[in-house]
């Protein structure tokens, strides 16, 4: 089976003469698995996350070594749409991607982008907003949504384009309890259905499901197994800060 994701001796700073914000990290992650990743703020995990998008590439300036593959394809010879279709990711701030008038044209504005057909599109709506429990937003401006709402609109979005690989930067930040329980149904459906799925989180307990955790720290990748053994390794979360007692 081909690793969904493969990343190589990666390294990313801002711009040339910067500290490195990551400092050559590998990882790999198969086809329909949960990585979970956290660390301490400024480890670099969104901007792992937007590597791995192709975000840097496309959305973002700075300056990036190293290989990143997608199912076996090379995100240097992808173009955007490519990408698009590959892997989907909600950005830890959502009003960087939101930008239509309504919710409904938000989520459909990158499927009629692909030329996708209308009654496919109007599909794809009707099942995100009703999985992510939004139809009532659907004629609502996204800029007058809370922080909460904003993330799945962001994320239904994403899912619209239902794409095999998914990448969520701190998408239960802003959720209330009710929002966080939606999307973690969302993610147990969605990782059954056999999607790779990202996702940064503070609290592992939200993430408590995923397959194995990653730990960043000052831009290196200070542990990654099995989420239950890491978790219970108190030592090394205290060491790090991760954990208060």
């Amino acid at each position: 089976m081909i690793d969904a994701i493969v990343v190589k001796g990666l390294n990313y700073r801002y711009h040339p003469g910067a500290d490195y914000v990551l400092r050559n990290v590998d990882l790999n992650v198969k086809q329909g698995e949960f990585l979970a990743i956290t660390g301490l703020s400024g480890c670099g995990k969104s901007s792992l996350c937007q590597c791995i998008s192709g975000a840097i590439r496309y959305r973002r300036d700075g300056v990036m070594s190293g290989e990143i593959f997608l199912n076996g394809k090379n995100i240097r010879k992808m173009k955007g749409p490519d990408l698009a279709l590959e892997v989907g990711i909600v950005f830890q701030d959502p009003d960087t991607q939101l930008f239509s008038p309504t919710v409904e044209e938000e989520i459909a504005f990158a499927p009629e982008n692909l030329c996708l057909p209308p009654r496919q599109i109007r599909k794809r709506i009707e099942y995100v907003t009703e999985t992510l429990g939004i139809t009532a937003l659907r004629q609502a401006n996204p800029y007058r949504l809370s922080g909460g709402e904003k993330h799945l609109v962001a994320l239904a979005a994403v899912l619209a384009l239902d794409p095999p690989i998914l990448i969520l930067d701190e998408v239960m930040s802003q959720l209330d309890l009710y929002g966080r329980r939606t999307v973690a149904l969302v993610l147990r459906k969605l990782k059954a259905l056999g999607k790779t799925i990202i996702a940064v989180e503070h609290n592992l307990e939200e993430l408590e499901y995923a397959d194995r955790l990653m730990v960043l720290a000052d831009g290196q990748v200070a542990r990654c197994g099995r989420i239950e053994e890491i978790m219970a390794d108190r030592g090394f979360l205290r060491a790090l800060k991760l954990m208060d007692n």
